[in-house]
């Protein structure tokens, strides 16, 4: 008998499948962060697979999971030369600077279309890791760029890098590039070991991982828990991709972790208003980022842009300063969002950082929250970089000198009362209740905001002012305030009279009056900015105007069924079920005709070419250099006119609009039957000449 199994074959067969099955809960727990079984079921696994090993050696291989905490320290790192150069990337901390750049690129590729992929600038440290033959074989510093540090020993004990790669069909050599790097709360958890050792606390993610990935010792380095994501390629033989795009998908699929959050993004406008978008989910992340970085997607492309004697010219870096402070954590708070989201505050002992004043930062959702393990009471981390709001980066751990008991989130909103709901698949909670008062004035304010109707003198203070006074209890009540209404309001403070009594602070003749005529200068901004102002979720100033490009009223809006808002480019299914259903709901049908009936613009303004239907519900695609239009002339002719400009072709498409030098594109529309346009052609469509 083998073992407690009955023969070798048996026994060859349960130890590959428990490598398997361990390769698999490394990737759901370190990668999908979705563990499917306890620590102490994969602790089980793990010590069986050990088991088997010890007692016939000739079954241990260099891939096992057994092998992550390394060999015998080596006595010195060797260098080794890259096989392919590890080039440095160029950056700015100024957003003209990078439009700039962008549009530079774009030129030098003769009014090619160009796909930029966005992505996270990882504050860790780079890394090349070789695969051969779908091992892992070798793994090392950048370097100076042409010569690296052999730390292959220590890269074995990252968890969420496999050690052999999961796709069925290899590439025969792949080297992926990408950042090794430790989350924020495997740092604190690291100095509190460091703490009860008697050694110093490590000061941040970065330092600690450069130092690590250099020790001589791998056991080390399989006790801190590094990590690694891959957002770049070296040598390769065998690998199919044509673009970065395809190629994160390709290693993603052979068990590789790549870079999260990807964007891809059609010319220089859609990267600019991209780059505030992503900047928004930078206090989301558990890890630390110092940027955002920005490539072209096609790797043809990039060969022919070619690259300086140091950098590529197909990408670009787009930093921002980061500083940080440590100060204590009083208590934590909720507040309710305009969409429902209860999102907790920290409320912190003052503390300067970057020359202002920090004593409240977000702490965004209850998972934030467990994974940091944050408690009132505790020494925390608090980063500000550039313009984003102030973020708790994590928790000084090590600092803690009695038990603190766990923050528990609420499960009844504090202002209404209503029980709780998570988003399903999401990690928000929010109120659910359409008429919570907390969330009325979140609406009502960003309804005033810039972003919303513009209205001149609607700010906190004269939303509280109002909604206090029993005034304005939905967003159409704004539009039935009189001048004598408002100018009779007090305002919560007092201020001494000439008989020195304190004395009621009037709202003001001049205070209404600017208030009244904000209010009424907003009836006529039409329904793409009304819809973009009442907080639908989903649906900012871009989606407003893609729906109301297609349902100019807001009878048709209200018709319309989730499968034609679906239908539009750009919307999507998650987009047209927010819209259906706030529209099909008893408040959000409230909502719409109470603004109706009080004179506000329901319809979108339609010029003679769109109401005479030119190019209405037609799609374009457009490739290829052109030399009568722009591309962003064409776009904005075909949008103007009601059609709809997409970046790919498909069966949905209508026209190709093909210039010079066309190519895939060109050959996919003919394909599929899509009648090609010349220039002339689409002139001649235009001017109402081709039926």
């Amino acid at each position: 008998m083998v073992d407690d199994l009955g023969s070798m074959d048996e026994l060859v067969e349960r130890v590959e499948s428990l490598r398997e099955e361990i390769r698999s809960h490394d990737h759901r727990y370190y990668v999908d962060a979705a563990p499917a079984i306890s620590d102490l079921e994969y602790d089980h696994l793990l010590e069986e697979l050990k088991r088997h090993e010890t007692q016939y050696p000739a079954l241990l291989t260099s891939d096992s999971p057994t092998q992550r905490v390394g060999d015998a320290p080596v006595e010195h790192l060797e260098q080794v030369t890259h096989r392919v150069p590890m080039l440095s990337i160029d950056n700015t901390y100024q957003p003209e600077d990078l439009r700039s750049y962008l549009e530079r690129t774009e030129k030098q590729l003769e009014g090619e279309p160009v796909q930029w992929v966005m992505e996270y600038k990882i504050d860790g440290v780079a890394a090349s890791i070789r695969y051969e033959n779908g091992r892992l074989a070798l793994a090392l510093t950048r370097g100076n760029g042409e010569v690296g540090d052999d730390i292959t020993h220590n890269l074995r004990t990252v968890r969420d890098l496999p050690l052999r790669l999961s796709s069925g069909t290899t590439p025969e050599v792949i080297e992926v590039r990408g950042e090794v790097y430790m989350t924020n709360a495997d740092l604190a958890d690291l100095n509190v070991r460091q703490k009860e050792s008697g050694l110093d606390a490590f000061k941040n993610t970065r330092n600690v991982t450069a130092g690590t990935i250099r020790l001589l010792d791998p056991s080390v380095a399989a006790e801190r828990n590094l990590r690694f994501f891959c957002h770049g390629v070296g040598e390769t033989i065998g690998l199919e991709s044509a673009n970065h795009e395809d190629f994160l998908r390709e290693v993603k699929s052979m068990g590789i972790p790549s870079t999260p959050n990807v964007q891809l993004l059609n010319g220089v406008d859609a990267v600019m208003e991209a780059v505030d978008q992503l900047n928004a989910g930078l206090p989301d992340l558990p890890f630390e980022v110092d940027g955002i970085v920005f490539k072209v997607n096609d790797f043809s492309q990039r060969q022919r842009l070619g690259i300086r004697s140091k950098s590529p010219r197909w990408l670009i870096a787009y930093k921002f300063e980061k500083y940080e402070a440590v100060t204590r954590l009083r208590r934590v708070t909720v507040q309710v969002g305009k969409t429902g989201a209860i999102t907790p505050v920290a409320h912190l002992d003052p503390v300067n950082i970057a020359d202002t004043t920090v004593s409240r930062a977000s702490l965004h959702n209850a998972d934030e929250i467990k994974r940091l393990d944050v408690r009132v009471g505790d020494y925390i981390v608090v980063e500000k970089a550039g313009k984003i709001i102030p973020k708790v980066v994590r928790v000084e751990k090590h600092r803690r000198t009695t038990e603190l008991a766990p923050w528990v989130f609420p499960t009844a909103c504090p202002e209404c009362d209503s029980d709780l709901v998570r988003d399903q698949g999401g990690v928000y909670i929010r109120c659910p209740s359409p008429q919570c008062p907390a969330q009325f004035k979140q609406r009502l304010l960003y309804f005033g905001s810039r972003p919303g109707m513009d209205i001149d003198g609607l700010g906190e203070e004269v939303v509280d002012l109002l909604v206090e006074a029993k005034l304005v209890d939905c967003y159409a009540d704004l539009y039935r305030l009189t001048f004598d209404q408002v100018a009779a309001l007090t305002w919560p403070r007092k201020r001494k009279g000439k008989d020195g009594q304190l004395i009621d602070v009037q709202f003001g003749e001049l205070n209404a009056r600017k208030l009244i005529d904000g209010i009424a200068a907003t009836r006529k901004r039409g329904l793409a900015r009304l819809l973009a102002s009442i907080s639908v979720r989903h649906v900012g100033p871009r989606v407003a105007r893609l729906l109301t490009r297609q349902f100019q009223t807001l009878d048709q809006l209200m018709k319309a069924s989730v499968e034609e808002l679906a239908d539009i480019h750009e919307i999507g299914q998650a987009i047209a079920e927010s819209v259906h259903r706030f529209c099909q709901s008893e408040f959000g049908r409230l909502t719409l005709l109470e603004l109706e009936n009080a004179g506000v613009l329901m319809e979108e303004a339609i010029s003679g070419e769109l109401a005479q239907g030119v190019l209405v519900g037609k799609t374009f695609v457009v490739t290829g250099v052109l030399e009568k239009f722009s591309r962003d002339q064409v776009k904005e002719l075909i949008e103007q006119l009601g059609g709809r400009a997409s970046s790919s072709v498909s069966a949905k498409t209508d026209f190709l609009l093909a210039g010079a030098k066309a190519g895939s594109k060109l050959t996919k529309a003919r394909s599929l039957g899509v009648r090609v346009l010349s220039e002339d052609d689409f002139q001649r469509l235009l001017d109402g000449a081709d039926e």
